[in-house]
């Protein structure tokens, strides 16, 4: 079937990049403000709160997928929307999947760490707004590593993107769910070339970001 990179190969390739691209890119932002949002705040029932964000660090994308099927079906709330089996409704799963893990990963090392920082700042002055930059700033490395694990998961996910996006070829099928079906009628070689391909895209990226960064930190090191 494959075997070597073809017209529907890069159009598989590119949905799944778009997919995970989009979905952490949207996860990211809530994840870590609520992350840090939770460590901060001080509230009757905090505990219960995160013990919750734990369970769906951990819920099987299956279930997942399966709440965003039932809200987009035909004749569910969202139906008319029409957004079953397309790309989009694989990236608001996969947003509901990412957010949990990215937020608590932030959470977990604010945790640790945040109250240092904190005193840190009030010994130099800072200000509400200038502590809040301080603090991301700080923990800039935990939070690449939040949003690095959170794409990991979105680039590798199989259950829920079946769910939503149905595997429609030229359509909805992403590596995963295309090396899934090469399983299932027996053509290994094809869906070992794309789990190679798979590995390959992901350490390609996740390197370049590593690189990046580096670069970014470099002056100050230097200074």
């Amino acid at each position: 079937m494959f075997h070597a990179l073809n017209g529907e190969v890069l159009g598989i390739i590119g949905t799944t990049l778009l997919m995970a691209f989009c979905s952490t890119a949207v996860s990211a932002v809530p994840g870590t403000v609520l992350g840090l949002l939770l460590e901060r705040a001080r509230f009757p029932g905090k505990g219960v709160i995160v013990r919750i964000n734990h369970t769906l660090m951990g819920v099987p994308p299956v279930v997942m997928g399966l709440v965003v099927y039932l809200l987009f079906m035909r004749n569910g709330p969202f139906g008319a929307l029409n957004l079953l089996f397309t790309v989009r409704a694989m990236v608001i799963a996969q947003i509901l999947i990412i957010t949990p893990i990215i937020c608590g990963m932030i959470y977990s090392a604010a945790q640790s760490s945040a109250g240092r920082i904190r005193a840190f700042g009030l010994t130099m002055g800072a200000n509400r707004l200038q502590m809040q930059i301080l603090l991301v700033r700080e923990l800039s490395r935990e939070i690449y590593f939040a949003v690095i694990t959170g794409f990991g998961r979105a680039i590798s996910e199989v259950g829920a993107v079946m769910i939503v996006g149905g595997n429609i070829r030229y359509r909805t099928r992403t590596m995963t769910t295309a090396i899934t079906l090469l399983r299932s009628k027996g053509d290994y070689a094809d869906a070992i070339f794309l789990g190679v391909a798979l590995l390959l895209i992901s350490f390609i990226i996740q390197s370049a970001v590593a690189a990046l960064r580096r670069q970014k930190e470099q002056p100050d090191e230097n200074f």
